[in-house]
């Protein structure tokens, strides 16, 4: 399939393409070897409160944190 590249930087995804992602809004975008790749992303909302007071309940420091994000981010 075809899809062009607007003078803003956009690109239309065809809809036969779009009706197989369902509920998709955001997308990973990378490049490799003269290969775009989009890959679907699920955004969840998150009630930073909450996730603090689960942080401090566990004890957790602001150390542990950092490194689960940067294991996390490894993957």
């Amino acid at each position: 399939m075809l899809a062009k590249l607007t003078a803003k930087n956009q690109i239309t995804i065809p809809k036969e393409i779009v009706a197989r992602l369902p509920d998709v809004r955001y997308f990973d975008v990378g490049y490799d070897n003269g290969t775009v790749t989009l890959k679907p992303v699920k955004v969840v909302d998150a009630d930073l409160s909450q996730i603090r007071a689960k942080i401090e309940k566990l004890g957790l420091s602001e150390d542990c944190v950092g490194e689960a994000v940067r294991w996390a981010r490894s993957k």
